[in-house]
């Protein structure tokens, strides 16, 4: 296969699915780690995808367009895990928390899995599964119920019925992208609403998020940043964008892998 057919067909992958792995890529295209390295490399420089750690995203994307949960699951580990590593410092035995479906809230569930003595409130299918295996004593698991979207959230009526019922101390909520105006957002008319239940059932909104999602806008608002109690994120987030964020949330923390700032 040439070069350019190769990146045709990167091409296609990345825009089937929104983001794409370099180990799907191998595996698919029959090369080397290295080849598919520079092919990416050489499609980010033309602006065609976006070159993150682990892999590619679509530039831009579609509006609507919510990438499967296996597909982002690869991306941006480390950040994810560092932001996760933070967030999990704010979860105390005896509390009850709210975690919303993504794979950044899927790692604070791995962080979680041996704190006692909480209640897990969670629309994640994933992190249902991952909390209820650690069989950790007095940690209880709440799992909505409601539709599976591609990204193993439950949502529509059944979930949101449940979550006007519930209160918890601390909702740590994955979101699709942060915009200045456009605020927080998802391709997924329905997510959006239940989120937006989540965030009522919760004394405190916390968002992880890493720094590929600033500037992308999903299909529907969640909530204004003006709202967010706190936001964690990773030092990739440029100056500008920090400046921005730390003026418009109550409160900015940028993790990194060695260190944590506060803004």
């Amino acid at each position: 296969m040439l070069a350019s057919q190769r990146r045709t067909a990167i091409l296609g992958l990345v825009e089937e699915s929104g983001a794409v792995r370099v180990s799907e890529l191998v595996e698919r295209l029959s090369v080397s780690d290295m080849t598919i390295r520079r092919d990416i490399e050489h499609l980010a420089r033309e602006g065609r995808i976006e070159r993150v750690h682990g892999g590619a995203l679509a530039v831009g994307g579609a509006s609507a367009h919510e990438p499967g949960f296996l597909a982002k699951s690869s991306l941006m580990t480390s950040q994810k895990r560092a932001i996760a590593e933070h967030a999990a410092t704010l979860v105390e035995p005896g509390s009850a928390i709210a975690i919303s479906a993504g794979t950044t809230t899927y790692e604070l569930a791995r962080c979680l899995r041996a704190v006692p003595d909480i209640t897990v409130v969670t629309n994640s299918v994933p992190v249902a599964q991952l909390l209820h295996e650690s069989s950790t004593p007095g940690q209880t698991v709440v799992l909505t119920g409601g539709l599976r979207t591609p990204s193993d959230a439950l949502v529509g009526p059944v979930a949101v019925g449940a979550l006007r019922t519930l209160h918890v101390d601390r909702l740590f909520l994955g979101v699709h992208g942060i915009d200045l105006h456009a605020g927080l957002t998802t391709p997924n008319l329905v997510e959006a609403e239940t989120n937006r239940a989540m965030i009522a059932s919760a004394r405190q909104t916390i968002i992880m998020a890493d720094h590929t999602k600033w500037g992308v806008v999903g299909l529907s608002t969640i909530v204004d940043l003006e709202e967010i109690d706190l936001l964690i994120t990773d030092s990739g987030l440029s100056s500008r964008a920090r400046t921005t964020l730390a003026d418009t949330v109550t409160q900015l923390v940028v993790v990194s892998a060695g260190r944590r700032q506060q803004a």
